[in-house]
């Protein structure tokens, strides 16, 4: 997939949350062999029961994939009868399931050219990035819509997240260089309401990926200093003050060249994450087929952080 360093020629920014060590904690695959293979995985976004995964696939450009858990195994992935045809991206479910919002350069007006990305007065053919929200209708899905232009204020807005009470946050453009931060947009009377940027990490910290948790009490993201160095997965928590430091989450999570797409499961306390580590020589799958480098969907259980949290709060 490699949308990071994607996004890293796209912006030529720099920053990230420097890296302590957290709890012991050992990232697992993700459906080895069923979804896990030859292609670049990213960004799992479950439905409340468990029991449907969509997911993006591909390396330049992107499909949104889904596959269903049958008999305690998952099924060959397949395109959402959505995608297909656009660069789509970054899945993310509501709480509820009732509807799904993703990232797409599909155009605003039927008809209409791919959207570009625009940077620093450069443009980028077909590479622009906008949310798009898809209802649940049955079992199946109704016609994506674009959201509004509040929250659709340029062509790099991605990477969304969605609470419990509908606000949504996500990465796009503030102040007149439409430099590029974590948004939240509030979910108010029907209508998304104007962004603002949220205060966490340093001054110099680049956030991406956010995954919000659905009362909002914590928050993962993706995060780095300096433009070598690779994004990190990093968790906060929501206090009386507003968002605590961003505690990295240690070298046994954030392996490989980095380790991105942040996603909460739907018990709400296991990360879904992406990352190009391989297992190391003396593990016995290392010769497995999806061992080979690509991006792949991770998952790692939170509750050391969130026990730890909740230990010194009492």
């Amino acid at each position: 997939m490699k949308r990071s360093i994607a996004l890293g020629m796209l912006l030529a920014l720099g920053l990230a949350a420097h890296a302590a060590t957290g709890p012991d904690a050992a990232p697992a695959i993700f459906a080895p062999g069923s979804i896990a293979g030859p292609a670049d995985d990213g960004a799992a976004a479950f439905t409340p029961d468990g029991a449907t995964v969509y997911f993006m696939r591909g390396t330049d450009s992107f499909t949104l994939m889904e596959a269903h858990r049958v008999g305690g195994r998952w099924s060959p992935p397949r395109a959402a009868s959505f995608s297909g045809h656009w660069r789509d991206l970054d899945p993310a479910m509501a709480p509820d399931g009732s509807y799904l919002l993703f990232v797409s350069n599909r155009p605003a007006t039927p008809g209409g050219p791919a959207l570009d990305a625009v940077r620093a007065g450069k443009r980028y053919a077909g590479n622009g990035m906008n949310l798009w929200r898809v209802d649940r209708r049955g079992d199946g899905w109704a016609a994506p819509v674009r959201l509004p232009d509040t929250v659709n204020r340029c062509s790099m807005t991605f990477a969304p997240s969605v609470a419990a009470d509908g606000s949504i946050y996500f990465i796009g453009c503030v102040g007149a260089d439409e430099s590029l931060h974590l948004l939240r947009s509030i979910w108010r009377d029907g209508h998304y309401q104007a962004p603002y940027a949220v205060k966490l990490g340093t001054a110099d910290a680049l956030i991406r990926d956010p995954a919000i948790a659905p009362d909002r009490s914590f928050i993962v993201v993706a995060t780095k200093r300096r433009a070598q160095q690779p994004y990190r997965l990093a968790i906060a928590f929501h206090t009386r003050e507003g968002w605590s430091a961003l505690q990295d989450l240690g070298d046994a999570v954030n392996g490989g060249k980095h380790s991105m797409g942040a996603q909460l499961g739907p018990d709400r306390h296991t990360l879904y994450f992406y990352s190009d580590r391989r297992l190391p020589p003396s593990d016995p799958r290392a010769a497995a087929a999806w061992n080979n480098g690509a991006d792949h969907i991770w998952q790692v259980s939170l509750a050391p952080w969130l026990d730890a949290h909740a230990a010194q709060r009492h």
